[in-house]
């Protein structure tokens, strides 16, 4: 610890080591010069006078410093998770459920209360996922859980003691409003990095870490934050100091007779409007409209910063140039992937992707993609979906329900059935979808659909597929619970854990799945997936379905098919279902669940009850934004 305390007193005082550049020493011992207390105010809102720019850039190291520590330690983590997962996968793939007690016991006897009361819980009692909402067109938004709040509690609290770690003592308090105004947009600037690349689609970190982008967007919101409020801080700093020395008239005629400080003017209400338009109930309401503006703004925040940072007095410009020009390389490139992503998988020799719609019960869509290309698509993974001449501008995120591959001059295939003697140039691949119809755009496409005598086929685009990295092959035991349309996310496991079960791939000997849906014709919305996989050989021996239909017209006609697929009136008790299947657990178990938040937050409330001595894993599949 002390040789800790002697490296960080040395760094501090050795400037120089925390200057890369020649010119950026002459840049900052100018600044730091000592300024007598009852010399003019007007120097102090030029240039880097009274900034302190070592003790910036040390707290710039000490911030991605901290983040690039964060990710390799998460990193680690998840490289023994995924070889403790094959390990598992490996020596259960080729025994029984009955034979897989070793990995149903927890090795580890802190790791169970360790999910219960960190990993897995929210922050406060039981709700997470279930939105907040003043009216049924107006939500506020969700909690984060209880360790994504230790983190950003950290990481806010962090920003904020190194924004205040200035000199107190210092009696102009104009000289010391300049060290204020270089910590704050210093600071600003340095969170912008990891603010464009965790807003990215295309972030490498999701694939690197297996984070799910719903989390990196939660960091991003709040990282959104602190940007601007440390812009807003630097933009009155210099305010104080400059309205001190020419008066108000003056400013305004700074703004607009110097591009240097308008453009620190135009950036700093940029992203204060990006801020106020991105409160929950304004982008909940107006989400389309709340996107493109959030878009363009950005923009503007990004273009306006470069100018303020290139149009500086000093050589070279200021010492941040370097760091919002790869802040827009980072932006330009997510937009260059996505778009470059969209052509590969939409278009080729064939032409371009088409969409068969289909109404269905319920006010749901089946969409169906005809990709004009094979395209390798995992279970549990989603698509963004854009629709010609119904808001094509616009696209939203949606779970792959379906998957099926077929040659020029063959029949469909299954997703995974052998392609060794198939040449895949040859295949094309069609991704099924079901959409519920809320507002804008899905309730757009489900009247258009459903105005028209039959299947209707347009012109579509899919961006995808996305996500995808959770693999429940090495589970004995998997328990899938989903809310309506979320049936989608767990019919593309079932498919294929089933074929692993048979092909001898996976570990999984047991499933249970637990729909809940209103009424008893939302059956129709998986018919002719449910047929298939009700036909897979051996799907008795490990296949549970358990339907509960809360709005029957008739609880008597709810009658069960069969031992395997039953159907119940009314809602499902989760604790007591998740209870059973534990005490049936076969092999490690993992849970998951897709629907509604409330329903999200119910499932995860029974996993933490279940932790105990044995395996309990849990997953939920979000949108939340």
């Amino acid at each position: 610890m002390d040789a800790a305390m002697d490296f960080l007193r040395r760094r501090i005082a050795g400037s120089d080591s925390a200057i890369p550049t020649s010119t950026l020493f002459e840049r900052a011992t100018a600044a730091h010069e000592e300024t007598d207390p009852t010399s003019t105010i007007a120097e102090f809102h030029t240039s880097l006078n009274g900034v302190n720019q070592p003790m910036n850039l040390l707290f710039k190291d000490i911030l991605w410093w901290t983040l690039g520590i964060t990710a390799m330690i998460v990193l680690v983590i998840r490289i023994s998770e995924i070889m403790w997962a094959r390990l598992r996968q490996v020596s259960a793939m080729s025994v029984s459920g009955e034979k897989q007690g070793f990995w149903r016991t927890s090795q580890w006897s802190w790791m169970p209360s360790m999910k219960k009361h960190l990993i897995y819980a929210p922050l406060w009692n039981k709700r997470h996922n279930r939105e907040f909402r003043l009216s049924s067109a107006i939500s506020i938004g969700t909690l984060p859980s209880r360790l994504h709040s230790i983190m950003l509690f950290i990481y806010l609290g962090s920003n904020f003691a190194y924004m205040f770690v200035l000199n107190w003592q210092q009696k102009n308090r104009y000289e010391f409003c300049a060290e204020l105004r270089g910590r704050s947009g210093t600071l600003s600037l340095v969170n912008m990095v990891p603010l464009i690349i965790f807003a990215g689609r295309n972030n490498p970190l999701i694939t690197i870490l297996k984070i799910s982008f719903d989390t990196y967007n939660l960091l991003h919101r709040w990282m959104g934050r602190i940007v601007v409020l440390e812009a807003l801080i630097h933009t009155i700093a210099w305010a104080i100091v400059c309205v001190a020395d020419i008066g108000w008239k003056g400013v305004g005629d700074e703004i607009v007779s110097k591009l240097f400080v308008g453009s620190g003017m135009v950036g700093t209400v940029a992203m204060v409007l990006l801020m106020l338009l991105s409160v929950s109930p304004l982008r909940h309401a107006f989400y389309e409209t709340f996107l493109n503006v959030h878009i363009v703004l950005a923009f503007v925040s990004f273009v306006a910063t470069w100018v303020h940072c290139a149009s500086s007095e000093l050589a070279g410009g200021l010492p941040q140039l370097p760091w919002i020009m790869a802040i827009m390389a980072l932006w330009f490139a997510d937009r260059l992937a996505r778009m470059f992503r969209i052509l590969y998988v939409n278009w080729s020799s064939r032409g371009f992707t088409d969409a068969i719609c289909e109404p269905l019960p319920g006010e749901v869509t089946r969409v169906t993609l005809n990709l004009p290309r094979y395209v390798d698509i995992q279970p549990g993974t989603h698509a963004y979906l854009r629709f010609w001449g119904i808001n094509a501008w616009e696209n939203h995120p949606f779970s792959i329900c379906w998957v099926s591959h077929s040659s020029d001059n063959s029949l469909p295939v299954l997703e995974k059935e052998p392609l060794h003697s198939v040449d895949k140039s040859t295949m094309t691949t069609s991704v099924s979808f079901l959409i519920g119809a809320q507002t804008g755009m899905t309730r757009k496409l489900f009247d258009q659909v459903s105005n028209s005598r039959r299947s209707l086929r347009m012109k579509a685009a899919m961006e995808g597929p996305y996500a995808g990295h959770h693999s429940l092959d090495s589970y004995g035991h998997a328990v899938l619970f989903a809310g309506s349309t979320g049936i989608t996310h767990q019919l593309s496991y079932i498919r294929h854990l089933l074929e692993g079960y048979n092909e001898g791939t996976v570990a999984t000997r047991r499933i249970t799945l637990v729909w809940i849906i209103r009424e008893y014709e939302s059956l129709e919305w998986v018919r002719p997936y449910m047929d298939t996989i009700l036909r897979i050989p051996n799907r008795k021996d490990v296949l549970r379905i358990q339907i509960f239909i809360t709005r029957p017209q008739n609880p008597r006609d709810i009658v069960s098919a069969s031992t395997t697929v039953r159907m119940f009136p009314g809602r499902p008790n989760v604790p007591l279902l998740l209870q059973k299947e534990v005490q049936e657990q076969k092999g490690a178990m993992c849970v998951t669940v897709c629907g509604p938040g409330a329903l999200a937050d119910d499932v995860r409330g029974a996993v933490r009850v279940v932790q105990g001595h044995t395996v309990v894993d849990f997953v939920e599949e979000s949108f939340t934004w």
